[in-house]
Order: structure tokens, then sequence, then C-alpha cells
């Protein structure tokens, strides 16, 4: 078998096919003790996530964190778990589907947009190879993470990079990376944080919780804090919050190094020390719900807060599969597609 794959057949052809990919992070097949442990081995093993030199962290990893963990980790997803399997899989599998649509009425049936996820399945290596079949000759990657960080974007574009570099003919290539401040997307979640508040009858304390990452990474680089502060800024400019208003924290940190602060749980305890018995949630670093925002924010901190004495504790759910969300997603893929196979260039002022 030579090292380089391709399809013989397609050599000669002129044609000229665009294909959309939009990758997750991850999910695994069932609640349960096997498959949330493989689903956590492929995760925790990836240097984009955990950067320890592997000799000093795989003995960790398949010692007692791959003992333990995923006991906690199933009891956790059983409770978010949805009739039809993984919440993260089944609204990405939505919101690909109204992507779709959306680009299909624009561009036409020949534009194929598929979804992968960076762990699990179905598999980034898996899915380019069905694009390939389909004769895609010019790839548009979207990260589902609209702040850049080298753990969730990166760990993407080296999943997409494995491929391509076995491919004997590459395609056109096009990373979009990130959309942190794409005045769409903000719109779109600022609008469900207007929703929540409208079904819970007033506004309250907007907490914007993201999702942590060790300290040591930013200061190396990485600028995900960055755009979380900047994204948070302007959901707050968008909704005409105060600098009493609102405020941003870290949540999910893992193990004993230092992460991104404030904690959430810490921040929760702190508004409730400062007098705040009302608190609105929301976590606009998930395009889609998963066990961080279902389980994590609405069951753990939900309970965390509520018995230190809150009154009362509004989730904002993640914009999901909604057609709002499909169309801001949209828009930024077609700027991106601009110039291609049937995609016109954007107009010069």
């Amino acid at each position: 078998m030579g090292r380089y794959r391709g399809l013989p057949e397609q050599l000669d052809s002129r044609e000229q096919r665009i294909g959309v990919l939009l990758v997750n992070l991850g999910t695994p097949e069932a609640p349960t003790y096997g498959p949330v442990r493989r689903y956590l081995g492929q995760f925790l093993r990836d240097r984009r996530v955990i950067e320890l030199c592997p000799y000093a962290w795989w003995p960790i990893l398949f010692g007692p964190i791959l003992t333990f963990r995923p006991r906690k980790s199933a009891a956790a997803y059983a409770k978010i778990w949805l009739e039809d399997g993984s919440p993260l899989l089944r609204y990405s599998e939505r919101l690909t589907a109204k992507l779709e649509r959306e680009l299909h009425a624009g561009l036409g049936e020949d534009v194929r947009v598929a979804l992968a996820m960076t762990y699990g399945k179905p598999s980034v290596k898996a899915v380019l190879e069905g694009l390939f079949r389909d004769g895609v000759t010019h790839l548009l990657v979207l990260p589902m993470y609209p702040q850049y960080s080298g753990t969730t974007t990166g760990a993407v574009f080296d999943a997409v990079a494995r491929v391509l570099m076995r491919r004997r003919a590459v395609p056109e290539l096009r990373f979009i990376r990130d959309y942190h401040d794409d005045p769409g997307y903000v719109e779109v979640f600022a609008a469900r944080i207007e929703q929540s508040w409208a079904e819970a009858g007033g506004r309250s304390h907007l907490l914007l919780s993201y999702h942590g990452i060790p300290v040591k990474y930013v200061e190396k680089g990485d600028p995900y804090r960055a755009q979380a502060s900047h994204m948070s800024e302007l959901i707050a400019q968008r909704l005409g919050l105060g600098p009493g208003d609102w405020s941003m924290s870290f949540q999910s940190r893992f193990g004993p190094t230092e992460w991104l602060q404030p904690y959430t749980d810490q921040a929760l305890k702190d508004l409730l020390s400062s007098g705040v018995r009302d608190v609105t949630v929301a976590s606009p670093a998930f395009s889609v719900d998963c066990l961080e925002t279902l389980e994590e924010l609405g069951v753990e901190y939900r309970h965390l807060y509520m018995e230190g004495g809150g009154r009362s504790f509004t989730l904002v759910p993640a914009p999901n599969d909604d057609d709002a969300h499909a169309s801001a997603l949209a828009s930024i893929i077609l700027r991106n597609l601009a110039g291609w196979p049937g995609v016109s260039a954007p107009r010069t002022p």
C-alpha cells in the first residue's frame, strides 16, 4: 500500500466542488463506563489538551484517571442524556442539517456540508474521506468554538492536517479561526439571554461562564482569555448592561494546575456574599448544549447557588439548532467561501 491516498478516477475531472466541515469536540457513545473511558482516553491523550510529556502524563492517565473518572463522568452524562443520544451530538446534527439547507438555498445543492468530532464518532478522518469520495476539491473547516484556543480549535486543525498529510491530492483549504466578535453571532447569543429573561419574568445579574484552560497556556500565547473577555463586553453592550450588572468566570477546571480565574463556583459564592439572590448564567463558549452546560451549570452549580441562599437561577440554553444560529453561521461561512467556485466575491465599497 502506498503512503499517499487518492481517487485515481477523479484525476482527469475538471469538476470543482465545495465541502464545509463543522467540527465539535466529541462525546461518548453511551453514558456508561466503557464508552466514557474510551472517549476520555482519546481526549486526554491529545497533547493539545494536556501538554505534559507523555512519559510523565500517561502513567497518571492510564492509572488512576481512567480507572476512576469514567464512573463519575458516566453518572453525570446519564443525567443529561436524551432519548435519542448525546445532547452535543444531536444538537450538532440538527444544526448542521439546518445550515446545509441555508447553504443549499444560496449556493445550490452541490455544496457538501458535514459534521465531525475531534474525539469519538463521527471522526474527522471518516467524514473527510466521505467528502473526498463525493468529489470535494475546496474545503472550508469551521470549528464550533466562537473563541480560539489551542486546546479546541488548534486540536481541530491538527485532526484535519493528519488526514490531509496522507492525501496525494490536497484540496484548497480555508480554516475559520474564531468568530467571537462576529456581530451576527453576538446578536444570536444576546437574543438567547433576552428570551430567557422574558421567560423568567425579568432581568437578573448575568454571569458569563466560559470553559477554562490552564493559566500557563495563556501565558504562552493562547488568545482564549482575551477573546472571551471581548465577547463578554460585546454581549453586555448589546444588552445595555452596566459594570455591576454582569460578570464573567471560568468553569470545568481539571487537575492541580492553576486554571483561568475567577472560577465559576467561587464567583457564584461571591455573588451570594454580595447580596445577589437572583442570577442568570450563560456560557458563550458553547455553541450547543453539552455536559458542561446541562449538568455542571444546570445541576451542580444551580444546586450550589440555591443551597447557598439564592432565590432564582436562570440557565440560558446554548443557541443549539435555532434558526437564527444556523443563519448566523451560514453568513460567516459564505463570507469565507467568497471567490471559490460558484461563490461571488464580496463587493468592494
